[in-house]
């Protein structure tokens, strides 16, 4: 790779960012959101610490295809009827929270045995997912008490310009994901 494919702001800086256990920032179809490496306890700390929100809460997980997500999901719990209702949405800004594998850790489920997660058909998340070999930790780049960045300004203005973020667009929605129960269809967070 050319030397400028790792300035500040590529995809290659950011997936770099990733595998040394960096939270970054980056484009989701409504709005930035905070990623980092899901199965990095010390990441998903100091992510949780940046948002200041707690662990109990869990968190969304977003990849650029189901066979990322698997190894955080009880696949075998869902029905061929749960799997297809998730499908037909995906990939796209819909969230459906699924039964969690026992293997998956605690600080992404919190105090839940279920996991919230989406294939998002941002074609800079897919890049990223793609690049980074699996799913992200997505939540809204935003500070306690803040409204969420809509753009890698707006990052830099809550988080600091030195902040490694994605420079890209939105997909340009005003909602954040839609939120689904996978296994009784209820709708926990319109979109």
């Amino acid at each position: 790779m050319k030397l400028s494919e790792y300035q500040p702001g590529s995809l290659a800086f950011c997936i770099e960012q990733l595998q040394q256990q960096a939270v970054i920032a980056y484009p989701t179809e409504a709005v930035f959101g905070l990623g980092c490496d899901p199965d990095c306890e010390k990441a998903v700390m100091d992510l949780l610490a940046l948002k200041q929100r707690p662990v109990e809460k869990g968190l969304i997980l977003i990849a650029a295809d189901y066979a990322q997500l698997e190894p955080y999901i009880a696949d075998r719990e869902l029905t061929p009827e749960q799997r297809q209702r998730m499908f037909a949405r995906w990939p796209g800004p819909v969230t459906y929270v699924v039964p969690a594998s026992p293997h998956t850790p605690r600080w992404l489920t919190g105090r839940f045995d279920s996991i919230a997660v989406r294939v998002s058909d941002h074609p800079e998340v897919q890049a990223l997912c793609r690049g980074f070999g699996k799913p992200l930790v997505s939540t809204s780049a935003n500070l306690s008490g803040q409204p969420p960045c809509r753009s890698a300004e707006e990052v830099a203005l809550q988080f600091g310009s030195a902040f490694p973020t994605l420079h890209a667009a939105t997909g340009g929605r005003l909602n954040p994901s839609e939120i689904r129960d996978v296994i009784s269809g209820e709708l926990i967070r319109q979109g």
